[in-house]
């Protein structure tokens, strides 16, 4: 069995040139499936606002909603590093608050957090705590109503600001960052200059890795995003799969005697 992964693992990545891979898991079985493909950080992303619970962005989500998650996805995860989205709401107010929402996910089981924005002295009172962060910068979903929609950031004289909190989570002790939606040039710029490792969305092959949406991989969104590749056709395949169950149950050819008992 491969070793498990840990955050100085990660972190320790950046320096071998190792890229590394990490994609979104929202209950045991899509851990399980994840971890056994064999990528290296399984993120429980507050994302499942959108894609498990139907919100129309990741505001609404509850540490609850992310607590009971985490607890799910740890189930089907052991070898992967598995790392859980602080919430809105959650950490903003104060370093202390970050503290204890940081520490109800690790009693459910994740490894690390990760938080948006420029929240360093929260991160840095995490990490104190024991806990590893990992920051995100760049569109930060959590922002969406300042940002005015989902759009690219840090074109221009926005790179100023992106590459500031992208330093000062670095300066905190952060073990990996998450580009999101970035100029490649900016991210390859940062990517050379902060000591932990990038993690790219939509930000370029020049990044220390790459993290996607699990949906957006397996084919099962109904949106289609210019930074995310399929790589099978679930939607279709499922959806085919449970149309033959029909058939059968309706014409009687299944269950058959192979199926009965």
């Amino acid at each position: 069995m491969a070793e498990k992964e840990t955050a100085p693992r990660i972190r320790a990545m950046k320096a071998s040139g190792k890229r590394i891979v990490c994609i979104t898991a929202y209950d045991a079985l899509f851990g399980r499936i994840a971890d056994e493909a064999g990528v290296d950080v399984v993120l429980v992303g507050d994302s499942l606002g959108n894609t498990i619970l139907g919100y129309d962005n990741t505001i609404p989500v509850s540490l609850e909603e992310m607590v009971h998650h985490t607890k799910a996805v740890r189930a089907g995860v052991h070898r992967a590093l598995l790392v859980s989205d602080l919430p809105f709401g959650s950490y903003q107010a104060s370093p202390e608050d970050a503290v204890r929402s940081a520490v109800a996910l690790a009693k459910a089981g994740a490894e690390a957090v990760k938080l948006e924005g420029d929240y360093s002295e929260a991160a840095r009172a995490i990490i104190r705590a024991g806990i590893p962060v990992m920051g995100h910068v760049g569109m930060t979903p959590q922002s969406v109503n300042r940002f005015g929609g989902h759009r690219v950031q840090g074109k221009g004289e926005g790179s100023g600001a992106v590459a500031e909190t992208a330093c000062a989570l670095d300066e905190a002790g952060v073990f990996a960052t998450v580009l999101e939606l970035i100029p490649s040039g900016l991210a390859k710029q940062l990517t050379s200059k902060l000591s932990n490792p990038t993690i790219g969305i939509g930000a370029g092959a020049d990044c220390d890795g790459q993290i996607q949406v699990i949906f957006d991989v397996l084919g099962m969104s109904s949106d289609v995003f210019r930074h995310a590749k399929a790589y099978v056709d679930g939607a279709n395949a499922l959806r085919q799969g449970i149309e033959r169950y029909s058939h059968e149950v309706r014409e009687g050819s299944f269950p058959d005697r192979s199926h009965s008992f």
